[in-house]
């Protein structure tokens, strides 16, 4: 199967009086259809804003985004809501994702009205396949958020946005709020649901583990841009970016026997306003030389393992 989603350049920048703001610089991946690619890094690293451009909830500064092979980068009105029938976003709050004066019903049959103006009888037989599906019970349909526990809530959120029945859904950290055995639940309902419908995900976590179990391949952003990508089992067998290693370093094992050695990051975070060209992990970086100052790019290292690390290039050329 070929790429669903393919993104090439795409930036997104907020100006302000003290400069600009790189959110999002000059990334691009694709995934394939049927797949997961996850998305990681720290709080602020640009993930969520990613997310949100994949469905049009910020517009992009550059680049360019296709979707089943059609351009959507720039597109608009009644396109747009055809297209944003087909992807859909999962939040990464449940509680404030929900309108807490509708109930359970009303909030999975409201895109339902709104995207098809589905009334009647064939909106209620949808609604109760929907909660089926995501595992709610039915005498849950008329209790409001508020009533819910997270678990339950993020399964809502989950029912909403596969009432249209789409191919591709980015999912904003969908499990961070939630327990950990809730977590394992949501995540095994996800890819039931994906096995069985054929579901496309961006999957965007800071939780290293959690992508580990769910992901096909991964995307490590720092400060706005991409620094490495790989196979999900290749990233953990064989990291080789430095800020990859030090965010395995910090997963927790359970094996008592074999403990991985710590990495502990020094120094401070670049400004992602107005940042100097080359890497923006040099600060922080135990490895960074001279050549680190001039602009990085994803570079093939390894078959379908990509870094932008120029001491990286250096040890493997």
């Amino acid at each position: 199967m070929g790429a669903i989603v393919e993104v090439k350049g795409l930036k997104k920048y907020f100006s302000n009086p003290r400069g600009t703001l790189h959110a999002v610089d000059d990334v691009s991946f694709s995934i394939e259809q049927g797949k997961t690619l996850g998305v990681v890094g720290e709080s602020g690293c640009g993930k969520t804003t990613l997310g949100r451009m994949m469905v049009h909830l910020e517009s992009s500064t550059g680049g360019s985004f296709c979707f089943k092979g059609e351009d959507i980068t720039h597109i608009r009105g009644r396109d747009l809501k055809r297209v944003r029938r087909d992807m859909r976003i999962i939040f990464q709050d449940p509680y404030s994702s929900l309108n807490p004066r509708m109930t359970i019903q009303q909030s999975i049959q409201e895109p339902l009205r709104r995207m098809f103006s589905h009334s009647g009888e064939d909106l209620v037989i949808r609604t109760d396949e929907l909660m089926d599906m995501v595992g709610i019970d039915t005498r849950l349909r008329l209790a409001y958020p508020h009533e819910l526990d997270g678990g339950r809530r993020q399964r809502v959120g989950i029912g909403r946005a596969l009432a249209p029945n789409p191919t591709f859904i980015v999912c904003d950290e969908p499990v961070s709020a939630l327990d950990v055995s809730i977590q394992a639940q949501v995540l095994n309902l996800l890819m039931d649901l994906q096995q069985e419908y054929g579901i496309t995900y961006m999957f965007i976590t800071h939780d290293l583990s959690v992508v580990r179990h769910i992901s096909d391949d991964i995307c490590v952003m720092y400060l706005g841009q991409l620094v490495e990508t790989s196979p999900s089992k290749e990233l953990f067998k064989k990291p080789l970016h430095p800020y990859t290693k030090a965010l395995l370093s910090a997963v927790p094992s359970l094996d008592i026997y074999n403990r991985a050695d710590r990495i502990i990051l020094k120094g401070e975070l670049a400004s992602p306003i107005n940042p100097k060209p080359g890497c923006r992990f040099i600060p922080r970086c135990p490895h960074s030389n001279d050549s680190c100052r001039e602009p990085q790019i994803l570079e093939e290292m390894l078959p379908n393992h990509f870094v932008a690390c120029s001491r990286v290039r250096e040890l493997n050329a």
